[in-house]
C-alpha cells in the first residue's frame, strides 16, 4: 500500500466533518467556546453623547477665549443627566460618563478652569467636540461585532456584555476519548517491570484536546489483545465520543492489533500509513458518527500526529473559522541533510533575532521516543519530500507548537 501524502490524509480526516449542534450558555461559561451565529449589538454604545473627562460642559462659542467667565448652573454625574439646556454664558459641572447636556458641545477639563463660587474662569480655550464621546462611537444597535466561528476571548465576553447579551449561542464541545494500548505500559507512579515503560502519550493528547475546547475521556490502557482493544472501542462509542484517539498498536507487528480490532468493531478505515516522519503508521476511520484516529505509540509520533490531525478535526467539529494551523517563515539555525520520500516535521528550538527574523534550530536527535527534546521544542520545521540539503540561514517553514 502506497503511503498517503500528509495533505491528502488531513483532507480525509476533515472530510464530511459536520459542525456540532448549537447550545446557549451563560456569558461566564462562554470563554473559549466557539460562537455558533453572528451576534449583533442589541443597543448603541454609548447611547448618548457623554463626557470623557471630569470638568465642565460648555458651549464652545462661550469659552473660545481665555479668561472667559461662565455661570455654573448645575451638575451632571454618570447615571444622573441634567434636564435643562445650556444657554449663552452657562456651564454645567460634569464628571466622566455624564451625559452631555442639551446645548453643550464641548467639555473643558477642570484643570483648565478656576472656580469662583457659582462661576468659572476659563484658562484654556474650548474646542467644539473636545472630550466628548459621541453617541455610538463604540458601536450602534444592529452592528455585527462577533462572527460565527470565532473562539471567544476574554475581551469578546466584555464586548458581548456591553452589547447586552447575558448568554451566547455556541457550539457543543467535541468529546475526545483517548485509548492507549500495550502490555508494556504502566501508569505514572508505578514501578515498571522488566521491559515496561511509563505511559505518557495520553496526558499530552488530552491536554492538547482540552486546550482546543474539547471535553476528554480517559479510557486507560488496553492490553495487547483483540478483546481488550475492542472493549475500549466500544466504551468510546458508548460514551458518546465524537473522536476516538488510540495510541500504539498501529504498526505491522504481531502485537499491533488496533487496525484489526477497529475493523472488527465496524470501523471503516479511510487510510493507514502516511508519508510523514514522525508518524508513518497512522490510521483514520469512522464508526457511525464517531471519528477514529489511530496514532503511533512512540510519544513524539503520537504528539506530532495529534497536533497535525486531531487539532484541526476538533476545530472543524467546533465550527471554528481557523481550522488549519498557520505556518510561519523562518531561517534554519543549522545545516540539514537532504530529505527522502516522507514529509518531515522536525522538532526545533525557536529564537527571534534582533532584526525580527525567526531562527528555527532542529534538535540534534529526532528519534521519536525522546520526550526531553519534544518538551524543549517550540516549533516544527516542515521539510517536503525529497527536499535538498539546506544550510544554516536558509529559509524554512515552521509550525509553532502550543505553549
Amino acid at each position: 500500500m502506497a503511503l498517503m501524502p500528509v495533505a491528502d490524509a488531513l483532507a480525509a480526516v476533515l472530510a464530511g466533518a459536520e459542525v456540532l449542534p448549537e447550545e446557549m450558555v451563560a456569558l461566564d461559561a462562554a470563554h473559549h467556546r466557539v460562537l455558533a451565529r453572528d451576534v449583533a449589538a442589541l443597543r448603541t454604545q454609548p447611547p448618548q453623547a457623554m463626557s470623557a473627562m471630569d470638568g465642565y460642559a460648555v458651549r464652545a462659542a462661550d469659552a473660545s477665549q481665555v479668561a472667559a467667565r461662565l455661570k455654573v448652573i448645575g451638575e451632571v454625574a454618570a447615571g444622573r443627566p441634567f434636564d435643562m439646556a445650556l444657554r449663552a454664558g452657562e456651564a454645567v459641572r460634569i464628571f466622566t460618563g455624564g451625559v452631555i447636556p442639551k446645548g453643550a458641545d464641548a467639555v473643558i477639563i477642570q484643570e483648565d478652569t478656576v472656580r469662583d463660587g457659582d462661576s468659572i474662569d476659563i484658562t484654556e480655550a474650548a474646542i467644539a467636540g473636545r472630550h466628548i464621546r459621541p453617541a455610538g462611537v463604540d458601536f450602534r444597535k444592529g452592528d455585527v461585532l462577533l462572527r460565527a466561528g470565532r473562539r471567544l476571548t476574554d475581551r469578546d465576553l466584555s464586548l458581548a456584555a456591553g452589547m447586552n447579551y447575558p448568554q451566547l449561542p455556541v457550539r457543543r464541545r467535541p468529546t475526545v476519548a483517548v485509548l492507549a494500548t500495550g502490555d508494556e505500559l504502566v501508569m505514572p507512579g508505578a514501578t515498571p517491570g522488566p521491559g515496561q515503560i511509563v505511559y505518557s502519550n495520553g496526558y499530552a493528547l488530552r491536554a492538547l484536546a482540552r486546550a482546543e475546547g474539547a471535553e476528554t475521556v480517559d479510557l486507560g490502557i488496553a492490553a495487547d489483545t483483540v478483546a481488550a482493544t475492542k472493549d475500549g472501542i466500544r466504551r468510546a462509542r458508548d460514551s458518546g465520543a465524537d473522536i476516538l484517539i488510540t495510541t500504539g498498536g498501529a504498526s505491522v507487528g504481531d502485537h499491533d492489533l488496533v487496525k484489526q480490532s477497529l475493523e472488527a468493531e465496524g470501523v471503516t478505515i479511510a487510510f493507514w500509513r502516511i508519508a510523514m516522519r514522525p508518524g508513518k503508521p497512522m490510521m483514520h476511520g469512522r464508526l457511525g458518527a464517531m471519528r477514529v484516529i489511530g496514532l503511533p505509540g512512540n510519544p513524539v509520533s503520537s504528539y506530532v500526529c495529534g497536533f497535525l490531525f486531531m487539532v484541526p478535526l476538533i476545530r472543524a467539529l467546533s465550527g471554528r473559522s481557523d481550522v488549519h494551523h498557520a505556518t510561519e517563515a523562518a531561517v534554519l539555525g543549522r545545516d540539514l541533510a537532504a530529505n527522502d520520500v516522507r514529509e518531515d516535521y522536525l522538532r526545533a528550538r525557536l529564537e527571534e533575532r534582533a532584526d525580527g527574523v525567526l531562527v528555527a534550530t532542529p534538535v540534534d536527535h529526532q528519534d521519536s521516543s525522546l520526550l526531553g527534546n519534544l518538551a524543549a521544542a517550540r516549533a516544527l520545521v516542515i521539510r517536503s519530500p525529497f527536499a535538498p540539503a539546506a544550510q544554516a540561514g536558509s529559509p524554512c517553514i515552521i509550525l509553532r507548537l502550543p505553549v
